[in-house]
């Protein structure tokens, strides 16, 4: 299961070391009601090696404004700390994948 990522322990997991991966979404957005079970998926598949979580961006506002998340979904590929790559819009599971992979 993915991990819930809010303004309160953000920048703790960020700052793991490992490879961090993060859905922006909302409980209204349709096109994040398709992410969501790949997210899950992709946390199973790279459990210990790779942080992969979900952001409610109703209720964590701070995080979602600080780095200009405007549409939903949005996830975020993070490297050392610092975002390197994201996906805009739902897309099929190999694309993560692919972006995941590229971090490791």
């Amino acid at each position: 299961m993915a991990l819930e990522f809010t303004d309160d322990n953000f920048q703790e997991l960020v700052a793991s070391g490992k490879p961090v991966v993060i859905d922006f979404w909302a409980p209204w957005c349709g096109p994040c009601k398709m992410v969501s079970p790949i997210i899950d998926e992709l946390a199973a598949e790279y459990e210990g090696r790779v942080i992969i979580g979900k952001c409610d961006v109703d209720d964590n506002a701070d995080v979602a404004s600080s780095f200009g998340i405007r549409n939903i979904p949005t996830v975020l590929f993070f490297k050392d700390g610092k975002p390197v790559d994201k996906q805009v819009g739902s897309a099929p599971k190999s694309a993560y994948v692919q972006k995941i992979d590229a971090l490791l």
